[in-house]
C-alpha cells in the first residue's frame, strides 16, 4: 500500500489556493459563457426559484396573448361582414329610392334588388374566422382570457343577421314570393329588435311591387331599421375591440416586467464577470509560482547528495 506524501505546510497552503482560484475560475467562466450568476438553486435558491416563478407567468400571459390576438382577428373579421351588409343594403336602399321616382323600368329595378338581397346571406355566412361566425345566427360565444389563471375574461357574443323567409323556394335566389316579406335582424340581436320588411303582398313576388309606393316605403324603413341595428352591433364590436386591445398591451408590458424581475436575480453582470476573469488568471499565475518557490527548499535537499 503507497504511503501518503506528506507536503510542507508552505505547499500545502499554496496548494489550498490554487484549488480555491481554480474553483472561482470555473464559476467565472460559467458566469460568461451563460450570462448568468444563477444558474442552479444550489447558486441562489432564493434568487433560483424568484426567477423561476417570474418566469412561468410570463410564459403563461404569453400564451394568453395567443388567444387575445385570435380574438382581434375575430372581431375584425365580424366587422367586415357587418361593413358588407350594410354596404348592400344601401345598395338595396338606392334602388328602392329610384323605383319611388319613376313609372318605368320596374322588371330591371326589381331583378337588381332582387340579386343584391340574395347576396346578402352568403356574405354573412363567409364572414367566418378561425371556423367561428359571430353573424350566422348561431349561439356563438367565445371566451377571451386575460390572466394566466382565466379568471379575467370578456365573453363575446354571436348574433343573427341572417334574412329568414328569403329564399324564393323555386330559385333559390332573392325573396319568397309565397311569404311576400323577410326578416332582417332576428330578435335575438342584442340591441334591436326583428325588423320585418315587407315588400310584396302574400303570393305576388314580381317586379309590380316596385310600383306601389306603399311597399316602397315599408322596404326603405325596414332597410334603415336593419342598418341601425348593424350599427349598434358594430360600435359593440368596437367596444369590445377596444377592451382586447388594451388588455393586449398591458399583457405585453407585463410580461417583459416579469421577464425583466427574473433577469435582475439571475444575470451576471459581464463586465464584473470579465474583471474577475482577469484577476483571477492573474491570481492563479502568482499561485503557481509561488508553489514553485515553495517547492524550492524541499529541493534543496537533494544538493546534499
Amino acid at each position: 500500500m503507497a504511503s501518503e506524501v506528506t507536503l510542507t505546510a508552505a505547499m500545502r497552503s499554496n496548494l489550498t489556493t490554487l484549488q480555491a482560484t481554480a474553483n472561482l475560475l470555473d464559476r467565472t467562466q460559467t458566469r460568461l459563457a451563460t450570462g448568468k450568476k444563477v444558474n442552479t438553486a444550489l447558486d441562489n435558491p432564493t434568487n433560483f426559484f424568484s426567477a423561476a416563478a417570474h418566469t412561468t407567468r410570463a410564459t403563461n400571459l404569453t400564451n394568453r396573448k395567443d388567444g387575445m390576438m385570435e380574438a382581434v382577428q375575430g372581431i375584425k373579421a365580424t366587422t367586415t361582414g357587418i361593413e358588407g351588409v350594410k354596404a348592400l343594403l344601401e345598395s338595396a336602399n338606392g334602388i328602392i329610392a329610384t323605383a319611388a321616382t319613376t313609372t318605368t323600368g320596374f322588371d330591371d329595378l326589381y331583378k337588381q334588388f332582387n340579386t343584391i338581397i340574395g347576396q346578402v346571406n352568403n356574405l354573412i355566412k363567409d364572414s367566418k374566422y378561425k371556423g367561428t361566425n359571430f353573424m350566422d345566427g348561431s349561439t356563438v360565444t367565445l371566451d377571451v382570457l386575460f390572466n394566466e389563471t382565466g379568471t379575467n375574461k370578456l365573453t363575446l357574443t354571436g348574433f343573427n343577421a341572417m334574412f329568414s323567409g328569403l329564399l324564393d323556394s323555386a330559385t333559390n335566389t332573392g325573396v319568397d314570393a309565397a311569404a311576400g316579406n323577410f326578416t332582417l335582424l332576428q330578435a335575438n340581436v342584442a340591441g334591436g329588435s326583428a325588423a320585418t320588411i315587407s315588400l310584396f303582398q302574400a303570393g305576388n313576388g314580381t317586379a309590380a311591387g316596385f310600383s306601389l309606393a306603399a311597399n316602397l316605403t315599408a322596404v326603405s324603413n325596414g332597410i334603415t331599421a336593419a342598418l341601425s341595428v348593424l350599427q349598434t352591433q358594430a360600435t359593440t364590436l368596437a367596444s369590445n375591440l377596444s377592451i382586447v386591445n388594451a388588455r393586449l398591451d398591458f399583457t405585453n408590458q407585463m410580461t417583459t416586467i416579469e421577464k425583466a424581475g427574473a433577469d435582475n436575480l439571475t444575470l451576471a453582470d459581464q463586465n464584473e464577470e470579465g474583471a474577475n476573469m482577469l484577476m483571477l488568471q492573474t491570481r492563479n499565475q502568482l499561485g503557481t509560482t509561488s508553489l514553485s518557490l515553495a517547492s524550492q527548499a524541499a529541493q534543496a535537499i537533494l544538493r546534499l547528495f
